[in-house]
Parts: structure tokens; sequence; C-alpha cells
């Protein structure tokens, strides 16, 4: 982004202020960052400088009609300064906390207690980065990544002419929440701007000829801006070292803010249950050449090859787990031949009987490989019929790659590689991470076969990607995939550059995260922190990718060793925890009534008896099920089951953790050890929970320095720990 060459009126203004002088208030160092509190006409500024290097204006409180009167008042415990600030419009208390212990931290609090009932048509950003002589518009450099929607309210740029480095800013919108509420507004984009006028840009009613009318209340106080500020040294550099440096930043951040309390959800319960109604429900699956298909949605859509792998391969991660034959997934594996298409050596996306409301030769990019995914799993597992299909359907999986240069369209003809369609929008930009998944697929081939031609393609794909920045996330569990193919490939070929690109994947899903707790309208019933919308541009959160993501980042952490990032560790630790509480709420009986679609449902219907979850949850809290009670989410309840649920031979309970271990060695028969590598100073839970008809005993948990730790919460079916989410923990029953 080169120098501006036009600028708001609010940019303008500030330049002239930086330059006439602003009345000084306090000063201080954070690290080698000089931050001066100042007074302007309309605003109270904190002026954060590298000497010589340029600096960022933050606007801490916006006074309409000036500022009448600014005191500094006694700080409290973990304040850096504490600000009162008169105006017309009320009074404003402007609270600066700091962190200086890894990254730069500044964090800005500000709340208002309105004067009179306060209509807000307009207020202006708050972030602009400043050039030689405190100018604005001498500022050269470029925002990376900025929110998409209702994701993450965070603005992520470098100024590189002064060189003052990198800064990552971060607006808390759950403190915003009853601003939204008071206002009838939503935070849609609110972070970002164009240089140099940047940050969060308070959502406001649309103004019109009769513009709606909700006031901020008189004498209430209200949350106007929650800001972080996170600053690196280095500014402008290559998409590795910025996607490194974004998760850095933003694990900084996310350290600082509170993040919701989780609760204990029962996946065991919900497995058992979501298996009998795939066994049970004339609406879950149908007949066809003698063998069973899952529907993929309720009573809805003609069965296809992912839907059938996706729940395939999530029972039978839950028959091992229980250690005992699942006879519906059985006959559902019986049935997988019939997907395959020996001519074009591939797995067909339908059934050869598909209706011609359908285009049987038509496929989305990543429906080829994800099957293939599945497939490779079972494969590697010993599957000699999985193995089969597998192989048999490589030839077309490299075919189709090439073809497209390792690019894919969205949608093509399997057997031309003619494009049906070719961008996601006028970008003219593809499904930007399938090669992410084409390159664990081709991982998986070359670990069953040993070919290193295999490998090479993998390389490839992962290459091809090169230069896309936060331009790689097309769906998010494609992308979770992404991340852990190149965790796969750097243990594989000892390349750091694929651990790095790792990265790259990773700051491009978090990109696309929700991290913030919405009280929007319906979502106050659910929970949306951490999750990630299903795609690059979608206005809602589905089942399907999150439970796939989760199953990704086991993978990907299983892979990683001491060499990973810890804010990378942190963070897709963290996620894979959220995701445990937040999936709960996507089924249909977790959710109150009026919270459901009733009507336009665009696939089959909702029967809130069956435990399938529905697909779709808003984080502007629109009726949730529009897309449907998607049948092929329904791997979720036992993917969770038997990723967090952990059994102990012989032992009358099982332990529950929201975090995966690393470790876990039975010391004796009443005893074991459990090692956690999450983030540091954070938590996790660690529950034992009662086995049927049995009796919990007595416990001893201590931590490896022989602390005893006290249970956090105690039922009769369950007691429940908080553990450090790196180390490892002894317990003796």
């Amino acid at each position: 982004m080169g120098l501006a060459t036009a600028a708001s009126a609010a940019t303008i203004s500030l330049r002239a202020e930086l330059a006439s002088g602003m009345r000084s208030i306090a000063a201080f160092d954070l690290g080698c960052r000089r931050i001066d509190i100042a007074a302007g006409r309309d605003s109270i500024w904190a002026i954060i400088r590298r000497p010589g290097r340029g600096g960022v204006a933050l606007r801490m409180a916006h006074c309409w009609g000036g500022c009448t009167k600014v005191t500094r008042q006694r700080r409290r415990t973990g304040e850096r300064i504490r600000l009162s600030v008169d105006s017309a419009i009320g009074v404003q208390t402007v609270i600066l906390r700091t962190n200086d212990i890894d990254l730069s931290l500044l964090r800005v609090t500000t709340t208002l207690i309105p004067a009179t009932a306060l209509l807000v048509p307009y207020f202006p950003r708050d972030l602009y980065p400043l050039g030689d002589d405190d100018d604005p518009m001498n500022a050269d450099g470029r925002v990376e990544a900025a929110q998409r929607g209702l994701n993450a309210g965070l603005c992520y740029f470098h100024l590189d002419e002064p060189s003052f480095g990198s800064v990552l800013y971060l607006q808390n919108l759950t403190a915003l929440n009853d601003y939204f509420a008071a206002t009838d507004t939503k935070p849609d984009a609110a972070v970002g701007g164009e240089w140099p006028e940047l940050g969060y840009l308070p959502p406001t009613p649309p103004q019109s000829g009769t513009p709606p009318t909700n006031p901020l209340p008189a004498g209430k106080t209200v949350t106007m801006s929650d800001a972080l500020l996170v600053f690196h040294d280095d500014s402008a550099c290559d998409e590795q070292d910025s996607a490194r440096r974004f998760l850095q930043l933003l694990g900084a951040a996310y350290r600082q803010i509170d993040p919701p309390t989780t609760e204990y959800r029962d996946w065991v319960w919900r497995a058992g249950k979501t298996l009998h109604d795939l066994e049970t429900a004339p609406e879950a699956t149908i007949r066809h050449y003698g063998h069973t298909y899952i529907h993929p949605y309720t009573a809805s859509e003609y069965p296809d090859i992912m839907v059938q792998m996706s729940i395939v391969a999530a029972l039978r991660d839950y028959a091992a787990w229980t250690t005992r034959d699942i006879p519906f997934g059985t006959a559902l594996e019986n049935g997988l031949g019939k997907f395959h298409d020996r001519t074009l050596k591939t797995m067909r996306r339908y059934l050869p009987n598909v209706g011609k409301d359908k285009d049987k030769l038509a496929v989305d990019s990543w429906y080829l490989y994800h099957p293939l995914l599945n497939l490779g799993h079972l494969a590697l597992d010993g599957d000699a019929r999985a193995k089969r299909l597998f192989n048999g359907s490589l030839g077309l999986a490299v075919k189709a790659a090439r073809h497209f240069h390792y690019a894919w369209p969205i949608q093509f003809k399997v057997d031309s590689f003619d494009v049906i369609v070719e961008a996601r929008n006028d970008d003219g930009l593809g499904q930007t991470d399938v090669g992410g998944i084409y390159a664990y697929v081709m991982v998986q081939a070359y670990e069953l076969t040993g070919e290193q031609s295999y490998l090479l393609e993998a390389r490839r794909a992962i290459d091809a990607a090169k230069d896309m920045r936060f331009e790689l996330n097309y769906q998010a569990n494609l992308t979770a995939w992404g991340a852990a193919a190149c965790m796969r490939l750097w243990r594989i070929t000892d390349e750091e550059y694929y651990l790095h690109q790792g990265y790259v994947y990773l700051a491009s899903f978090f990109h696309n995260c929700v991290i913030w707790e919405s009280e929007i309208a319906n979502a106050s019933k659910y929970k949306v922190f951490l999750g990630a919308t299903c795609l690059h541009d979608a206005p809602y959160m589905a089942i399907f990718e999150c439970f796939d993501s989760f199953a990704a980042f086991e993978r990907y952490l299983k892979d990683s060793g001491p060499d990973l990032d810890p804010a990378v560790r942190l963070l897709v630790s963290e996620y894979c925890k959220y995701a445990l509480d937040r999936a709960w709420f996507y089924y249909p009986d977790a959710l109150p009534a009026d919270v459901l679609a009733k009507d336009d449902i665009r696939n089959g219907h909702i029967d809130r008896t069956l435990s399938f979850p529905v697909e779709d949850l808003y984080v502007d809290g629109q009726p949730a099920g529009q897309v449907g009670q998607e049948i092929y989410g329904a791997g979720a309840a036992f993917v969770f089951a038997s990723r967090s649920f952990h059994q102990v031979e012989g032992a009358p309970f099982r332990i529950f953790c929201d975090h995966f271990p690393v470790t876990s060695e039975r010391a004796s028969e009443r005893s074991l050890r459990f090692g956690l590598d999450g983030g540091h100073a954070r938590q996790a839970v660690f529950s034992l929970v009662r086995l049927p008809r049995q009796r919990l005993p007595r416990f001893t948990l201590r931590t490896m320095a022989g602390e005893r730790l006290r249970p956090h919460n105690r039922t009769s079916d369950l007691i429940e720990y908080r553990i450090p989410a790196s180390g490892e923990v002894s317990l003796q029953w």
C-alpha cells in the first residue's frame, strides 16, 4: 500500500492537532515505545511512538462538543492509568493496562455514562498510523488482515516507513454487548478501515429520512471500547514470518481477555443417542442396491460419498473407543463400493442411480478429496477394503491436481475437468485451501505405499499456495487439514519450511474465528466463542467444519513437538477446548424451540427428538438451522466422545479432559499419570465420570510437584478438577 493520496476529515483533523500540539495528561514507557496521553479538542488520545520510527495514535474517548474536564483518578489493581472525562454527552472512564512480559501490549477500556438518552448516528474510527512528524498522511504500510463479517474484531498491519513495526489491534467485542443491544446494531466488519484511518468503527443504526431511534440509556454505564494493541518491532516480511507474527500477537492478546467458562457436556450420552437415531429413524437412511446409505439432511438429498465417509470414519473411531463392533457402521461400509468408478478411477460423488435433477458428473473440488482423507484413515488402520478403494482413486486425484496446477476451481466435471464454477466471487479465487487437504491425502498415500511420487505431490500442493497470505482460507476444515498436512510433511522431511507454512494455514483459520461471545438476539441462548465460520465469507458457523477441524487439530498437535510456537499451541488447544462446549448447541434439543428456524428451511426439516445437529448457528442470532438438520454432521458426537473421554481399564469411572493428552501411563492398578501440553498458565478441565451401575471411589489428584488438587465441582456422577493445561498430574483411587 503506497502513501495515502486522500484522507478523511478525521485524519486531517488529527494531523492538524498533532502539528499544533495537544494538552499533555500523562506519559510512560512501554518497552522501546513511549506513550503520551493527551487531550485534543474532541478526543482523548494515546500517542504511541517509537523514537525515530513513527508511531500510532489511538483515540481512547470521543467527546462530542469537546472535553470539558479530564481528571486522573486513583489506579486500581492491574491498572496503569485511570481517567475520568467529562463532556456534553456524559462522563467517560478510560482505563489503561499494560503488559510487557513478552510482547508489548496496551489495553484501553472506555465506558460511558450518558448524561441523557443518547442517540448515536456516528462515531469515528480510533486508530491511525503516524509517519514522519506525526503525520498520518506520511505513514506507509499495509493492512494484512481485518475483521470479516462478525468474526474477531481485529486489524493486523505493519508500518514500514517509518519502520515502526507490526501491530495487532483486537477489539474485545464481548464487552460491547450492552452497546449492541441498546442501539440494536451488530459489529459486522466493524474493525478495519482504509489506510491510514483504521481500527474500530462503532456500529450505528442505518441512517435514512426516518432513522431508528434506539438510544443508549441515560445514567447507565455502557462499555464503548475495549481495545488491545500488541506490538512487534519487525514490519514487512514474507508470508511465513507474517503468519507466525500474527499468531504470536493474537496469542498475546488472547491471554489478556477473559474467555467464557465452559460446561461439561456428556458426549458419551450424545453419541449413544445419535447412534440409536441413525439406526432407527426413517429420516436418516435410505436403501439402494441392497445397501444402507445416509441422507445428508433429514429425509432429504441424495446419498453422497462425502456424507457416507464422514459417518463411517467417525463410527469406526467410536467403535475402537468402545472396543465393540457396531453393525450399523459395518452396514454403511458395505455400500461404499457402489460409489467407486473403475473407469475414471475415483470415488464418485453420487450413486449411479442419482436423480436427473443432479449432474452426476459435477463435483466440488473438496468433495473429490475429503472422502479419500477418511478412506486413508481407515486404510492406515489396516482396513483392506478402504485401502483398495483409496488406492483405486488416487489416479484421478493426482490427475485433477496436475490439470488445475494445484489451484482448484469451485466445481468441475469429474470426467473432463471442464470448469462449471471458476471462482467464489469477483476476486477470481477458487477453493484456495483444497491443496491442503490434497496434500494430506498424498501424505497418506506415501505412508501406505512408500512411493516418493506422492510425497512430491504433497510438496507441490503446499508450495502452490505460496503467497496466498490471509486469502488462503476457503473452508475452515480444509484449512485445518492443510495445517495438519504441513506438520506431517515437516515430520517426514525435517524441513522447517513446512512447519512454518503450517502457520500460514493457521493464521488464515484464526482470522476467521469468532473470538468473542455474542449476546445479540438468539445468540444469547447458545455459545459462539472461538467458533470458525464455515467459509471465508459465510454468515454462520457449521457443525461439520467444527468437528472436522477439531479432528485435524488433534493430529496437528500429536505430530507437533517442542519446536511448535507456544502461541500456536495455545490457540489450537483453546479452539478444541471450546469446540467441546460450543458444539453442544447445534443439537435442536439443546436449544429453545423458538430459536430454531420454522419456515424456508433449505434442506429437509428439523425434528427436535432426533439427536442430529442443525448445520448452522449465527453470531448475530438469526434462527438456527436455516440450512437444515445435518445428518452428515452427526459424526460430531462420536468424534468428541472418542477424543475427550478416556477409558480406564478395570476402574468404575472414565476420564474426561478438554485438552488432548500427550502422556497417559498406568502406574499401578489404582494409579495413573496424565500429561497435557496446552497453553502455559492456562487451566484444563479434568473430570472423573462415573460409569453406569458403578460408584465413584475416593480420589487423590496431585501435580507432579506433590501439590494436592481440590475438586472444583462434585456430584454423585462426576468429580471435576481444574488442572494446569501444561504438565502432568498423578491420580490415585
